[in-house]
């Protein structure tokens, strides 16, 4: 499958930069330091590669705060790694690592 996200309507895709990310893995969208120009509604869309069949998730509004508390997260890595990977030799193997914090 392939994850991907629409912004506000379709067909705006979210595309991925330095501040956008599609985990691949899990479907999460990743935005960091959000701006004004990201609020708006987020929908994700899953494909099935061998099928094309496709599903489309209830809108998720992004909004900014204006009541300055955003809380405070103590830094940390994310990373969802099974104990083993297992490859055959030659292919492509994928591993996230995400940072967050502040």
């Amino acid at each position: 499958i392939i994850y991907s996200w629409v912004f506000n309507e379709f067909p705006s895709f979210v595309t991925e930069d330095s501040r956008r990310f599609i985990s691949q893995e899990t479907g999460n969208l990743y935005i960091s330091k959000v701006q004004t120009s990201d609020v708006g509604s987020y929908i994700c869309l899953v494909k099935n590669t061998v099928t094309n069949a496709r599903v489309l998730s209830p809108p998720t509004p992004l909004t900014l705060r204006n009541d300055g508390v955003m809380g405070e997260y103590e830094p940390k890595i994310e990373v969802h790694f099974p104990y083993t990977v297992t490859a055959a030799r030659g292919t492509t193997v994928k591993m996230e690592c995400f940072a967050l914090g502040k």
